[in-house]
């Protein structure tokens, strides 16, 4: 007997074939897929939490949680939900300012950057640039493998695709 606490689940023919195919999927996250499995468990008549925790080995509170969440909010609900954290501190234009050092200057008596003296040079943190340039895959000490960008559009097209 069903458990008369759980909310009923019912899928309709385009949501069940989106989880389904959610499963199949190789590119999947792991966590995703479970969370569709789950959906589809809790979908079938009769289906308790307990009896799919145990068929699926989770716990049964994360049972109730998925089929809530799906319930309420469908299979949107079933995407990670943003979490709490700092605000981020850095700037665009610091960002693209770094960037552009980086790629069109040279330090004076060096061949190339070192993330202390850009930091020095333009008063952030060393911690910083390291970010900026890991972000952005900057190697300016690989003298085979770095190469400078004439591209003037580099920095935004790099910003589209990193997002930050």
């Amino acid at each position: 007997m069903a458990d008369p606490r759980a909310v009923p689940i019912t899928l309709s023919d385009s949501d069940h074939a989106t989880l389904a195919n959610g499963i199949r999927r190789r590119s999947t996250a792991q966590g995703l897929a479970m969370r569709a499995r789950i959906v589809l468990a809790c979908a079938e008549p009769g289906a308790t939490n307990l009896a799919v925790a145990a068929k699926l080995g989770v716990s049964n509170l994360t049972v109730g949680k998925w089929r809530r969440r799906f319930a309420d909010q469908g299979v949107t609900g079933l995407v990670d939900a943003l979490r709490p954290g700092a605000p981020r501190t850095l700037l665009d234009e610091q960002i693209e300012r770094v960037i552009s050092t980086t790629l069109e200057t040279l330090p004076k008596g060096a061949t190339h950057w070192s993330t202390r003296r850009l930091a020095a040079e333009l008063g952030m943190s060393q911690t910083a640039i390291s970010r900026i340039w890991r972000a952005f895959a900057l190697a300016p000490h690989r003298c085979e493998t770095f190469k400078l960008s004439t591209d003037p559009q580099f920095v935004d097209k790099v910003r589209d695709i990193v997002g930050l």
